[in-house]
């Protein structure tokens, strides 16, 4: 299995997309404005209003809508962090460890908000959900530094161990490690890639993490309230943090100062691997379009998603959830039976669900509804096989099993606004119409032509003279492709008459064959 992380930057964004075997999984945007509040940011706030009803306080962290933080977001320890911030703040302590200052006693975890904050009261908070759509940001006042193998919980003794690593044996190990290094009132959450690290790997982590502790304290003594006092690592290093291993081959930036940035991260967290960090430097092709991602995106984001054998999802959006229909397309097939046909194109479906979820970072209630089948062990094969296609996601979420109508509901952490990428264009045939963007028609043709070619010896496609282009021209063409492919030989006849996506297929008779 290949990984491979494509940076490209420009005047307003830096896009990265992350691809499995050539595919795209995940696609972010940090865009120059969206700077503000990105999930991890850490700032000193104003309580607006507690509002008894909610069990909520509404808190001013500089954005234009309040931010939003419930009581059971507080973390048991507020009480120590609310002292400990009017001690900093104010120049009175300038011992930011933790060992000096007594823990005061924990809040009620059945308490209500107005016993524990009021009004214009200061509060260091941690963005836990970005502002989606009309609302502010979410927050929560149990502060974590992330760094590459464990996580820093300041005002905790907790040692918590990644559940994705099974061993016994080595969850005690790393309890062990962590014990012998970590301070007095920082609690430390150890991740998954930790499996196998030796204590010092561990304890270099754990200091620089110590380090960024101690920044943000510093910051605070002249902070304004609200501000942020300590921001998350630029995306490129926060994705790298989250999901590199040994599997990536390739980083590839278009952007000299980001190139030099990525290195240095990699330098620190994963030597051995800084060989795979290239710099693109062509400008004859851009970076996305060598690597066959702008296709990918224009064929990913819309309504309708094609998939392999001529099935297809139908994605729709609402506001209270997300709504997938399974459809087996008009396909041929050499499958025995109706339930053998919708298992296969249920298991393709989920496969291109996951990565769905994951690319569009779509979060919420998902209802998937899935081509019936009757047989109770091919329905539990097919909610297996999404559980492990899901595995990989970073989101927090979870699956429940079929219905018997055939449907599968999944919840899917939402920490920022989904991803959303307009697909259609104006239609050059009308003024105030739209059609699909043009790239989609070369694989809409590519997908008829791969079923009506198992029939016909001899096929001719009629097609407007543009399209009539794409596929002819430069070398080796698209035709000369689908020669080796399908070893025939397609006869492509441009029509001026037709529309800029219409196109129709005959046979040697002249007689129109559709798929």
């Amino acid at each position: 299995m290949n990984k491979e992380l494509i940076i490209r930057s420009n005047s307003e964004a830096v896009d990265f997309a992350l691809l499995k075997d050539g595919k795209l999984i995940e696609l972010h945007r940090d865009k120059e404005e969206d700077k503000g509040f990105q999930v991890g940011d850490i700032f000193i706030a104003k309580i607006r209003k507690p509002v008894a009803g909610l069990n909520a306080a509404f808190v001013n962290v500089g954005f234009e809508k309040d931010a939003f933080l419930h009581y059971h977001d507080l973390g048991p320890n507020l009480p120590t962090l609310l002292k400990f911030t009017k001690l900093v703040s104010a120049g009175k302590l300038k011992d930011y460890s933790l060992k000096s200052i007594p823990f005061e006693k924990e809040i009620d975890k059945d308490g209500t908000i107005t016993d524990v904050l009021s009004a214009n009261q200061s509060l260091l908070v941690q963005v836990v959900k970005e502002p989606i759509s009309t609302k502010g940001p979410r927050i929560s006042s149990e502060l974590s530094l992330a760094g590459r193998y464990v996580v820093l919980v300041p005002f905790s003794d907790r040692i918590s161990i990644s559940q994705k690593i099974e061993s016994k044996e080595e969850k005690e190990r790393l309890k062990r490690l962590v014990q012998s290094i970590k301070q007095k009132g920082f609690g430390v959450i150890v991740r998954t890639v930790a499996e196998g690290m030796k204590v010092a790997e561990l304890d270099k982590d754990l200091q620089n993490l110590m380090d960024k502790w101690n920044t943000m304290c510093k910051r605070l003594v002249t902070a304004h309230h609200p501000s942020k006092v300590l921001g998350e690592v630029n995306r490129a290093s926060s994705i790298l943090r989250d999901v590199f291993n040994d599997t990536f081959t390739g980083i590839y930036i278009d952007d000299e100062e980001l190139f030099y940035q990525t290195k240095d991260y990699l330098q620190e967290i994963a030597p051995s691997k800084v060989s795979i960090v290239k710099h693109y430097q062509s400008k004859e092709v851009p970076l996305f379009e060598k690597y066959n991602i702008e296709r990918q995106i224009k064929t990913s984001f819309g309504k309708t998603v094609s998939m392999s054998k001529g099935a297809y999802l139908i994605i729709e959006h609402t506001e209270a959830l997300h709504v997938i229909d399974v459809n087996s397309g008009n396909r041929s097939n050499k499958a025995q039976s109706q339930e053998d046909t919708a298992l296969e194109v249920n298991l393709i479906a989920a496969a291109e669900i996951a990565r769905q979820l994951r690319l569009r970072d779509m979060g919420g209630i998902i209802v998937v509804d899935f081509i019936d089948m009757g047989n109770p062990e091919n329905r539990k094969k097919l909610y297996d096989f999404l559980k492990e296609e899901m595995s990989d996601d970073k989101a927090k979420h979870k699956i429940l099993p079929p219905s018997k109508f055939g449907l599968i509901q999944i919840t899917r952490q939402r920490v920022r606004p989904e991803v959303n990428i307009k697909t259609r264009e104006e239609d050059p045939n009308n003024e105030n119409g739209e059609i699909e963007a043009p790239i989609l028609i070369v694989d809409k043709i590519k997908s008829s032509l791969e079923r009506i070619v198992k029939d016909h010896p001899k096929v001719v496609l009629n097609t407007h003279p543009f399209v009539a282009a794409y596929l002819t021209k430069g070398f080796p063409s698209v035709r000369s492709k689908w020669f080796f492919e399908y070893k025939k030989w397609i006869k492509i006849i441009p029509r001026d008459a037709y529309t800029f996506l219409e196109y129709h297929f005959f046979d040697e008779k002249g007689n129109e064959v559709s798929d």
